[in-house]
């Protein structure tokens, strides 16, 4: 009986290896599954990174005014946040205004080769989309004449970064009557503020409120100002609206925006503390100084359109 039980119980794991045998193949079918797709994905997350940055950095080119080497620029990007991936020539497209790269890697597998897979080919594509600002919000809540951006931009495009004095109350040296060839009525360029807080929001083609007078809006405090303020190493760019078009007074006054455009702002007198030393202005006067400028913003402050006045100021979003 015993030597019935010592051979049944051989035979028993005689058979588990056969069983544990074929099953192999299948269970190494499996951990290439669990291996190498777990690979190949995190593999196109990687990719996907390198494609947008270098999606980005293409159409920040491009929305500059000047796309270059597309495909070097974006080769460039890809390899740089993805070792080993290329890219393949940039697609711009015109409706919208984008530009598509996409980036390729071949990855090898560790346990795939048993079941006749060596590589996949991973791809990632992104795509990023540009236009003039149409609405958002502006840090400032201040506006400027379309008057006043066609003096100082000689009636083109902003370029260089020689500051001037915009004087707000005054006649300027443009001919654009204070504040910045505004007929309002004791209007000093200034919007309503949103629900309390040193900024305001506004919409191409939209009329912006304001309530005139001479003191800066009451949510403001001269820090909200003097942070956007240029210094050596760093100089900030704002978006602010034009206008082209104004009516009523007191709390009714409007202005009526035309677009937007990217200002440097260098200095300003406001009133009581509101100042700079040194000051641009003096007396009753009320004006800032700075420059417009070209600019390309990735925030989400504001939208872009495709019908709006280039004024230098570009929004990208990425839209993969």
């Amino acid at each position: 009986m015993q030597r019935l039980t010592r051979r049944l119980r051989r035979d028993e794991r005689g058979a588990a290896a056969v069983v544990l045998s074929l099953l192999m193949v299948p269970m190494l079918g499996f951990t290439a599954l669990a291996v190498d797709v777990g690979a190949v994905y995190a593999e196109k997350a990687r990719l996907q990174t390198a494609a947008d940055a270098a999606a980005l950095a293409v159409a920040q080119d491009c929305a500059r005014g000047a796309c270059g080497d597309m495909l070097a620029t974006a080769t460039a990007l890809v390899a740089a946040n993805n070792g080993g991936a290329t890219s393949r020539p940039p697609v711009l497209s015109s409706a919208p205004t984008s530009v598509t790269v996409t980036g390729d890697k071949p990855v090898q597998h560790w346990f795939a080769p048993i079941i006749g897979i060596d590589s996949t080919a991973v791809s990632a594509t992104a795509t990023v989309a540009w236009g003039n600002p149409g609405a958002g919000t502006a840090v400032l809540p201040l506006t400027f004449s379309w008057c006043e951006f066609d003096a100082q931009t000689h009636g083109g495009l902003p370029s260089g970064d020689i500051s001037r004095t915009i004087r707000f109350t005054k006649t300027s040296a443009t001919g654009c009557t204070g504040p910045s060839h505004n007929v309002v009525p004791g209007g000093f360029a200034y919007l309503n503020t949103d629900g309390g807080r040193c900024q305001a929001t506004s919409a191409r083609n939209g009329r912006s409120a304001s309530s005139t007078g001479n003191s800066v809006p009451s949510p403001c405090s001269e820090p909200d100002f003097s942070a956007w303020l240029c210094r050596p190493g760093h100089c900030p760019t704002v978006l602010l609206p034009l206008f082209d078009d104004w009516g009523s007074s007191g709390s009714n006054a409007w202005y009526h925006v035309y677009g937007y455009a990217a200002f440097k702002l260098t200095g300003f007198f406001l009133g009581g503390q509101f100042r700079t030393s040194p000051q641009p202005c003096t007396g009753n006067e009320r004006c800032v100084a700075g420059y417009f400028t070209r600019f390309v913003d990735l925030s989400e402050r504001f939208t872009y359109t495709n019908d709006g006045p280039d004024l230098g100021a570009a929004i990208l979003r990425l839209v993969r």
